[in-house]
């Protein structure tokens, strides 16, 4: 069932558990970036295809967003209410982006969208420079931002936490609280993604990088619940905004072979 995984060493994984760990350091505290990171390691470097590449991003995801999540119940940073509108919407729209994904390339317009969340880093940039402390309101918008959330994130290969977390920021929604209800309710999004993708492109769609992807994000899971709860909130919508404002142009730019 998993092939990739005969002959594999340690030193074969490592590099990936170092990614796995950074990258999985920066979603647990900011709410974006595991899939921004992880992907571009698996298509750029490894030349993995982009439907493999997302299939394999989100079971490490599993793993990651459910050690995560405990560890952001435990430390009470989750707004419920919230956790309640985002979740079923973001599910729905992330298993209808994961079958069109195993059928056609459809990421063709990630440019655009990080075009858009580059406008929206930038905004929160500002928001954060003029603000002694962030106003805090209840977002409104919701449950359709949750299923363009997931429909990107299973579609374009990483969106759940840039899309969602920063258009919630943008509402006023408390940065403490919707970083970890954000990462806690991606694991049900990216459980649904990773069961549309089994049944749809198999389990040979996952590859050697996801052993070591798992190991190295889970161990750093637990961290970011904890500097999460640490850090003023303005100086995590500043941290938010500059993560949205480089994985976007990175992202551009890869996508118009600047890079």
């Amino acid at each position: 069932m998993f092939d990739f995984l005969a002959g594999v060493t340690f030193l074969d994984i490592l590099p990936f558990i170092a990614v796995g760990f950074a990258a999985q350091m920066v979603d647990g505290a900011l709410g974006m970036a595991f899939g921004v990171i992880s992907q571009t390691l698996l298509v750029s470097l490894l030349g993995v295809p982009p439907a493999s590449a997302s299939a394999s991003v989100h079971l490490v995801e599993v793993f990651t967003t459910g050690t995560s999540g405990l560890s952001h119940i435990w430390h009470r940073n989750i707004d419920w209410a919230l956790f309640r509108r985002l979740a079923p919407f973001g599910i729905v729209g992330g298993v209808a982006g994961a079958y069109l994904l195993s059928s056609i390339d459809a990421s063709a317009a990630r440019p655009f969208v990080m075009l858009y969340l580059t406008g929206i880093g930038v905004y929160l940039l500002v928001k954060a420079i003029r603000m002694a402390r962030p106003a805090v309101a209840d977002p409104q918008f919701t449950r359709p931002l949750a299923v363009v959330g997931g429909f990107l994130d299973a579609a374009g290969g990483g969106g759940w936490g840039p899309v969602v977390t920063s258009n919630l920021l943008v509402q006023g929604s408390d940065p403490r609280t919707t970083i970890g209800t954000v990462n806690t309710t991606e694991f049900l999004l990216t459980l649904s993604i990773s069961i549309t993708f089994i049944a749809t492109l198999g389990f040979a769609a996952f590859t050697v990088a996801t052993l070591g992807l798992i190991i190295g994000g889970m161990m750093a899971a637990p961290l970011g619940a904890v500097m999460v709860r640490r850090i003023r909130p303005r100086a995590l919508l500043f941290a938010v905004a500059i993560v949205l404002i480089a994985t976007s142009l990175f992202s551009i730019a890869r996508a118009w072979g600047l890079i």
